[in-house]
């Protein structure tokens, strides 16, 4: 895809942003509002020095959240990065765990330092090798209309807990009944034989020996998620709930069927851990100044040119757990505000802003041109989304953001000020975090917004 030219605009940006409400933040819900890649990971890590736990409540290890403090880089799959902070950590429901991931996760962090104290829900659905080997045949018979899944086994392992015959980590207890992972084995042989025509190749017990190496661990407890959390918000503790991938990947929500196999939106948090969606509080959208996607789908400002390459060289856009290159475009505000309200964000992220230094003009999208009418809203149909034009406005770019500790938002370039100004009136949600560089002090807490607390977190 090439980059769209400038179309004249005919909408104004003049709505503005809604008075905020009151937002308390004891407990806080991290949301990508992209196609993931947003730099939840880092954000993340930054606001969990005052908060008490952290929960991840969807997706697998096909997340990749990376944490750099000082010199030093952390990468997690499935751990929430508040780990490092020494914070308690906890699995929920929603999450699709890969013992064996999970087991290469906590013997890394530790050999780096880090003291893992991990609660993970009984109810979680557990990957086996079997249906990492069923992701890759599903992705490889698709041909071209393959999604670009990480062939991790995430979708195979969604595909059975909704068909009623995937296996938990409640069913492979010493105490449990064994017909229920029986079943599940049976099944998923049956599939590999008959669907893909092709011999299983794994051992599956070797998931039950991961898991029971799990359970063994003194780093690790298994339980109910949400009963733990629900005792710990009730004595006033702060939970911090990490969402992974982004909205426009949400299996309902997303640019469908290029999505992920999980709902990544504010409410799956809920659902996910099993707290109830009146203790968990507001959402904070994470997004970047520019847009990136991994694999297929539609993305109406993907730049195929040299500002494209430089964002991606600049802003290191490969994948955590893939190393695939990401493809690069200008900021989409329709899909934005799209995001900001399936999620009810009234604050916003901003990261890698510094990647933009140096680009004069800017471009960012305001509507699309749908079948020759001008249009500010998504459409469901992901053909029809490839065809949209996008309609952009310019502003002038900033040579360099100041940086160091002492950095605050009035020291910010003027043109800057104004790029964020434009994204608070069109996403009617108010920027209130900004991310200027990969390690915890590029970080600058908007002042006037409730986050200001986290200044020196």
């Amino acid at each position: 895809m090439t980059s769209k030219g400038v179309i004249a605009v005919t909408s104004v940006i003049n709505e503005g942003i809604p008075a905020p409400t009151v937002v308390t933040l004891q407990n806080l819900v991290v949301i990508g509002l992209q196609w993931g890649d947003e730099g939840k990971g880092k954000l993340v890590d930054v606001l969990s020095g005052s908060f008490d736990i952290v929960t991840r409540f969807q997706g697998g290890s096909n997340a990749g959240h990376t944490v750099k403090v000082g010199d030093d880089i952390y990468k997690f799959r499935i751990i929430p990065t508040g780990a490092v902070r020494g914070k308690k950590a906890v699995i929920g429901n929603g999450v699709v765990l890969d013992p064996n991931v999970l087991l290469e996760e906590i013997k890394k962090l530790e050999s780096a330092g880090v003291n893992v104290d991990l609660l993970i829900s009984d109810r979680a659905h557990i990957i086996t090798l079997y249906h990492i080997e069923i992701d890759g045949l599903q992705e490889l018979s698709k041909g071209e209309r393959k999604v670009g899944t990480t062939k991790r086994g995430i979708g195979p392992t969604y595909s059975d807990k909704i068909s009623r015959s995937g296996v938990r980590i409640c069913d492979l207890l010493e105490t449990s009944d064994a017909n229920q992972w029986s079943l599940a084995k049976e099944s998923l042989i049956k599939r590999i034989e008959s669907l893909h025509d092709s011999t299983p190749q794994s051992d599956p017990e070797e998931t039950v020996s991961a898991i029971r190496k799990l359970i063994a661990s003194p780093n690790c407890r298994i339980g109910d998620s949400g009963e733990f959390l629900d005792a710990e918000i009730e004595k006033g503790k702060r939970v911090i709930f990490e969402g992974a991938q982004g909205a426009l990947l949400d299996i309902d929500h997303g640019t469908y069927p290029f999505v992920t196999s999980s709902n990544c939106v504010s409410a799956a948090a809920a659902t996910g851990t099993g707290v109830s969606p009146f203790k968990i509080g507001n959402a904070l959208g994470i997004c970047k100044a520019y847009m990136t996607r991994v694999g297929a789908g539609p993305f109406p400002t993907e730049l195929d040119d040299i500002i494209g390459e430089r964002i991606r060289e600049l802003g290191k856009e490969f994948g955590t757990v893939t190393g695939r290159p990401r493809r690069c475009g200008w900021l989409d505000l329709v899909a934005l505000r799209y995001a900001v309200r399936i999620n009810g964000v009234q604050h916003l992220a901003i990261t890698k802003l510094d990647v933009l230094n140096g680009i004069n003009p800017l471009k960012f999208c305001v509507a699309y041109i749908q079948d020759g009418v001008e249009t500010t809203s998504l459409p469901a149909n992901a053909e029809t989304y490839s065809r949209v034009e996008p309609v952009y406005r310019e502003v002038s770019g900033w040579d360099e953001i100041p940086t160091g500790q002492s950095i605050d938002y009035a020291n910010l370039p003027q043109s800057l000020q104004e790029y964020l100004s434009i994204i608070e009136a069109f996403s009617k949600a108010k920027v209130a975090i900004l991310s200027i560089g990969p390690d915890r002090v590029d970080t600058i807490m908007v002042p006037g917004t409730p986050f200001e607390e986290f200044k020196d977190a």
